[in-house]
């Protein structure tokens, strides 16, 4: 097995240690085929990040105008919340598959 599969799975995993540190670092100094990984791990990891931003702004605003803000709200978290867990469950796939080929 590679050293670049291993770090190109490692940008992957690291969801659940390192979000946004190692897939930075390994694009950063990392080879092509490992920058190409590493990239899409990032976006990846960004992607939750933005989302709970958005909707934090999104409940302030929606806060101030309305008395269904609550229900509002709770959709909001548990979109926010299956989208976070099929990006995790992607990393993990991803991981997997790129140790495997």
């Amino acid at each position: 097995m590679s050293t670049n599969k291993i770090i190109s799975s490692l940008a992957y995993f690291s969801v659940f240690f390192a979000p946004f540190l190692l897939p930075l670092i390994t694009w950063i100094i990392g080879e092509e085929e490992v920058k190409h990984h590493s990239k899409r791990a990032l976006i990846s990891h960004i992607i939750p990040f933005v989302m709970i931003i958005a909707l934090i702004i999104i409940a302030l605003v929606v806060g101030g105008f309305s008395e269904g803000t609550g229900i509002a709200v709770v959709i909001g978290v548990g979109v926010f919340g299956l989208i976070s867990f099929g990006i995790m469950i992607w990393n993990v796939v991803m991981g997997i598959k790129v140790l495997m080929n």
